[in-house]
Formats: C-alpha cells, structure tokens, sequence
C-alpha cells in the first residue's frame, strides 16, 4: 500500500506543476456524455485506497466491470487528464488538485439528485473550504498534518512550539516538503496554515530560518521509526500507516494535532469532463457512501474514512483509538483544509530557498 509519507513528499513541487498548467489554459473537453454509459466503470484513484475488496464486491453486486488504475500524485493525474488521452469515468483528488481541476474545466458539477447517503459524511466533510456544497467531489479518505513525540525525551507536548525548541537541538526532524513545513512555520507565528499573505509567509520563512539551527534534519521518510527508537524527540509527521503503526506497537510515541490547528487533508470521488459512463460512476459513488462499504477503506485499506457513519462498521476498534488515523473531533476543530496557494506560491518558493540555504 502507498505510504502517506511518500505522496506528500510531491506535494510542493506537484502544486507548481499544475499551477503552470492552469496558466497555459489546459482544458478538459467540453462533450460530456448525455447518457450513462454501459455496464463498465474506469477509475484513477491513489495506489493503496480503493481495497481490491471493494471493488471486487462491487463487481459482483452490480454486474458492472471495474477497472481500477492508480497513480502516485495528483500531478501525474492531472496531467493524464489535461493530455486528453484518458477515458476515466471517475477519479480521486486530493482537495488542493480539486481546486485545480475546476479551474482547468477537467471535472464536471455533480448531480446531487443522483446521489445516495451524503448525510452520512462527517459534518467537516459535508461543506468544505475548497468544494463548497461538496458541488465537485465526494470525500473517500482523509488524514491530518501534526506531529509526534517520545515521551522519554519529551514528557508532553502540545504546540508546535515544541519543535522550535532549543532544548531539543539535534533531536527535531520536519518533514522535508515545502508546504508542509510552512503549515508548522506558520502556524508557530500565530498565522493559519492556509496565509497567503505576504508579510506573515515572510514571518513563517523567519521562524523556519532560526529553526533549522536545532533541527537534526529534513525527513519524510524513516521518521516513525528514528521517533521509536529514541533517535528522535519530536518530528513534524503525517498521519497514515507508517506512523499508525509505531503509535500502536511503542506505548511512548504519540502523535498530536497541535493546538495551534495542524492541517487536515482528504481524497475524493469526482467525475471527468467527457466521461462516458457516468450511470456506473454514480453507483460507484452510491457505493462507497454505504457505511458498511466505507468502513472496509479502514479495515483493509488502513485509511480513515469520510464516512461518519462507517465506524460503526469497523471490525477493529482500536483503529479508531489510534490518533495517527482517526484524530479526534476536538483535534481537528481548528485544523485547516491545505488548499492551493495561487499566486502566494512564489513567495513560499522564495522563502523555502531561504530556508534551505541558511
């Protein structure tokens, strides 16, 4: 299964891609198919996140064929998608891309008349910052940016103050991506992950400038592991299987939100502009609603679910205890939706320069 780590790794690079591709006025076609389609169904999801089991038993509900192609970051997606030689029915953004594939004309509104079970998402996924009204995208799975901790270097901690402390130097690793690192940059200055504002990513490119000094590295990788062993104090890290594990198998790791928000990520269900069989796509989406289908993203994909109503359903229960999959409601309250940064991206690229050169 593809690890969170290694998808938010792109995640700096990959917005700038396709903020490049949005200047050059890509576009999807506008010939959207009037009917539904036939018995078959074509999907480009993340690698990892629709289990093989639920698209099986799809399968032999429905009698429609599945055929399931998978990628490792929205940018190869995107790009399939605005070469115009793809013929996906339905695909998996993440939110920022979601922004992005409305601005290039590549997905199409969804009719809510033919969907089943919105009610049964989380309230923070019902109306979204990036999709308002979920108008573009249904939300799958979901995972949060915050950071952990070994209670035997450090006995508690809740702010991301914690990683800019001195007291700590050689034992801070963040996460070696550029977006993710201005989450904690900017949140440590009292701004919200989501600034564009010029002066405060100045302020965030500062306070990670005078971090780097204690910081025993950029990470994105093993850093579960350095935290186990003791290497490491603290790190910034994503929530999902790698880090769910350690939390679950070393009683003295933990993984927090921070106080000051932490940031909160999900990947969705969106129909292509032009796709063909839109009749076994909203099914597909029907689908995946049902409590009982979602909770399987959790008990054989590892995943959380969007799904409110799914953890009923979820056969292991100490998944839900486990913070590094589902944080709680209160956790994630002030957490913000990670979302396309426009035309700020050159001043976070600017700053990040600074940053890596000091």
């Amino acid at each position: 299964m593809r690890g969170r780590t290694l998808r938010r790794t792109v995640l700096a690079a990959s917005i700038a891609t396709v903020t490049a591709l949005v200047a050059t006025g890509c576009g999807g076609s506008d010939s959207d198919s009037a009917g539904g389609g036939g018995k078959e169904l074509n999907i480009y999801a993340w690698a990892g996140e629709i289990p093989e089991t639920v698209v099986k038993r799809f399968e032999k509900e429905t009698g429609i064929k599945v055929t399931l192609d998978t990628f490792d970051s929205n940018e190869t997606m995107t790009a399939k998608l605005s070469s115009g030689s793809a013929a996906y029915d339905l695909i998996e953004p993440s939110q920022y891309s979601v922004q992005q594939l409305i601005g290039q004309q590549l997905i199409q509104p969804l009719d809510h008349s033919r969907i089943k079970g919105l009610d049964n998402l989380a309230e923070k996924f019902r109306d979204p910052s990036y999709d308002k009204g979920n108008k573009y995208s249904i939300p799958w799975i979901w995972g949060t940016t915050g950071f952990a901790y070994n209670d035997k270097c450090i006995p508690s901690a809740t702010s991301w103050k914690t990683l800019f402390d001195e007291k700590y130097k050689g034992k801070v690793y963040m996460l070696d991506n550029m977006l993710a690192a201005y989450i904690a940059g900017l949140q440590v200055t009292g701004s919200r992950a989501t600034s564009t504002d010029e002066g405060e990513i100045k302020k965030a490119t500062e306070a990670l400038t005078d971090q780097k000094k204690i910081l025993a590295g950029y990470n994105s990788t093993n850093y579960p592991q350095l935290l186990s062993t003791g290497q490491a104090c603290a790190a910034e890290a994503w929530s999902g299987t790698a880090m769910a594990k350690v939390v679950a198998a070393n009683p003295n790791v933990h993984y927090v939100i921070p106080e000051e928000g932490g940031s909160i990520w999900t990947d969705g269900l969106s129909i292509p502009k032009g796709a063909k069989n839109t009749d076994s796509a909203y099914q597909f989406i029907n689908y995946l609603l049902k409590p009982e289908i979602a909770a399987m993203a959790t008990d054989d994909g590892g995943s959380a679910s969007a799904n409110a109503k799914a953890r009923d359903f979820i056969k292991d229960k100490k998944t839900l205890e486990n913070p590094a999959i589902y944080a709680s409601d209160e956790a994630i309250a002030k957490a913000d939706f990670l979302l396309d940064p426009g035309k700020a991206m050159k001043h976070f690229q600017q700053g990040w320069t600074k940053v890596k050169a000091s």
